[in-house]
């Protein structure tokens, strides 16, 4: 899977970096290095969030697929 990333520089040092296709998916790092590796662990976490089972007897139901 690939994503974008958006990596923004602090004026003050450091980045900061978003991924636009998961809302909320955005972290910080000293440098560009450190950033972009802190950026993968986000998105690891972000796509890792548990999804209640829905009950017996519901109507909803649960897929995963590979992108």
């Amino acid at each position: 899977m690939q994503l974008q990333v958006i990596v923004h520089e602090e004026p003050t040092g450091g980045y900061w970096a978003e991924v636009p296709a998961l809302p909320g998916c955005m972290t910080q790092g000293e440098t560009l290095d450190e950033v972009l590796a802190n950026v993968r662990e986000a998105v690891e976490g972000w796509l890792a969030v548990d999804i209640p089972t829905p009950k017996p007897g519901s109507r909803e139901q649960v897929f995963k697929i590979a992108v």
